[in-house]
């Protein structure tokens, strides 16, 4: 991965990375940045943020995503409702069953076709077949798995699939933070980008103790500082 340069900006680069980590860690607006900033001194504008991420981020997120560890055997894909230009779309997305992000992906039906593209892009990406894959009770991925001969167990149920169901918040969280998304394109970048940092600031809180949950938080932030200076 060829590494970008700070270069010929005016801000330093501790700045501009913790710019970056404030829009894609928490669910803001650029100008909701633009502000948080300004309470620090820094006069940024929320054009200058964006062009950040928009630069920037995209690496982050590739070299976050390759250090990932492997996830679990299990998935869950699901499918959910976006509108883009005031058009109707469809989101996919997969998740295994601790909540890691997989893969997503943004398109226009609802059919067999459109499900045998994130199948193939997910089995692709992640280079194992799972055991256990979890949907709802769209017939078109029994067709996908069909013709994609696979020979893991498929389970369809409504309640099965609760955690593909739940993992859906932040992106409506998002969504509605930006008021709906603009554009295919941007919409597909810009939830690639947080699904990535989700994975690494997710620790599940409810099941972990506060000192393990510090001891996390530790090894996440030192995951992003390499990340950053990565790139």
């Amino acid at each position: 991965m060829a590494s970008l340069c700070y270069r010929r900006h005016r801000f330093p680069p501790e700045i501009i990375q913790h710019a970056i980590w404030l829009y894609l860690r928490f669910t803001l607006s650029y100008r909701d940045v633009e502000e948080l900033l300004a309470e620090r001194g820094l006069d940024i504008s929320y054009e200058t943020v964006r062009r950040w991420v928009l630069k920037f981020g995209p690496a982050i997120a590739r070299w976050l995503r390759r250090r990932r560890p492997r996830p679990s055997d299990r998935w869950h894909l699901d499918e959910m409702v976006v509108r883009i230009a005031g058009e109707r779309m469809y989101l996919w997305r997969a998740v295994d069953d601790e909540g890691e992000v997989l893969d997503m992906l943004v398109q226009r039906r609802r059919d067999t076709r459109a499900a045998l593209r994130p199948m193939r892009k997910l089995l692709k990406k992640q280079g194992f077949v799972p055991k256990v894959v979890v949907t709802d009770k769209l017939r078109s991925y029994a067709c996908a798995f069909q013709r994609l001969r696979l020979s893991c167990r498929h389970e369809q149920g409504l309640r099965k699939n609760n955690r593909a169901e739940n993992s859906h918040q932040a992106v409506r969280r998002r969504e509605r933070k930006l008021q709906r998304f603009k554009s295919t394109r941007s919409a597909q970048r810009l939830l690639s980008m947080h699904g990535v940092v989700h994975n690494t600031f997710n620790f599940q809180r409810h099941l972990i103790s506060r000192s393990t949950l510090r001891t996390f938080r530790a090894e996440a932030a030192a995951e992003w500082r390499d990340a950053v200076a990565a790139v």
